[in-house]
């Protein structure tokens, strides 16, 4: 049999170092954008093949996940499964915001997400088989203050998922949608101030586990949905967060 194959399009930070470890563990090769640097040296040492491309930064035209998916298939042939992490985080009052950033937010909230789901299931679908996640946020589910326009371009990422996946059940293609909140890592401590330690405090208490969560922790679940030991689980939307969303 030969090896399945995971894409994973950021694997410079978020869950995507630790997912790209976890997946090269359970016998994946790896199609890897913008790798954090030694990140495939460690993983070759893994047993994983691997392909990385840079410019993955920005998924909202669709010409970066085409690349990679490009790159992997002429690699490798085929593709099993696929990690999509989107989004841009623009907070603030809704009376205060603009349309501009609203279309900053749909670019990288939502068109990237659609660009994603078509260019996978467009591969996954004629195969017969794949699973995707893709990364969304938890504020799709449960909306913090002053989050008004990022909330809503989530919760419409979430819906797309849930939308697509019910599209593709019947054809070997599993589909879902995992959204963090309270994470450590720069995107969130900067845009919450949280580099202050006695506001990360008071951040961190506002979680039921008055933490924050880890990279290692969410990479860890998404690894469940992704290595074909469970392709029942479809059209789904995961909150972790540490509670703070059902």
């Amino acid at each position: 049999m030969s090896r399945r194959v995971a894409l994973i399009t950021d694997t410079s930070l978020h869950l995507g170092p630790d997912l790209a470890r976890i997946l090269a563990k359970r016998d994946h090769d790896l199609v890897l954008g913008n790798p954090l640097p030694g990140l495939v040296e460690e993983v070759e040492a893994l047993g994983a093949n691997v392909v990385a491309l840079d410019g993955m930064e920005d998924l909202g035209d669709g010409s970066a996940i085409a690349r990679l998916i490009a790159a992997g298939l002429d690699r490798f042939g085929h593709l099993d499964a696929a990690c999509v992490r989107t989004g841009v985080i623009i907070g603030g009052r809704l009376m205060d915001a603009s349309l501009e950033q609203l279309q900053t937010l749909q670019r990288a909230n939502q068109e990237a997400v659609f660009h994603a789901l078509q260019a996978l299931m467009g591969v996954m679908v004629p195969a017969g088989k794949g699973q995707i996640v893709i990364v969304t946020s938890a504020t799709g589910k449960r909306p913090m203050p002053n989050t008004a326009l990022y909330s809503a371009t989530r919760a419409g990422a979430n819906m797309m998922v849930k939308a697509a996946a019910m599209e593709v059940a019947s054809k070997g293609v599993s589909i879902n949608a995992l959204g963090t909140a309270y994470l450590d890592y720069p995107g969130f401590i900067k845009a919450t101030g949280s580099d202050d330690p006695e506001i990360r405090k008071r951040v961190e208490a506002q979680t039921p586990m008055h933490r924050f969560g880890q990279p290692a922790e969410i990479a860890h679940f998404a690894a469940s949905l992704l290595d074909g030991g469970n392709q029942f689980q479809t059209g789904q939307f995961f909150s972790l967060s540490g509670g703070w969303s059902d």
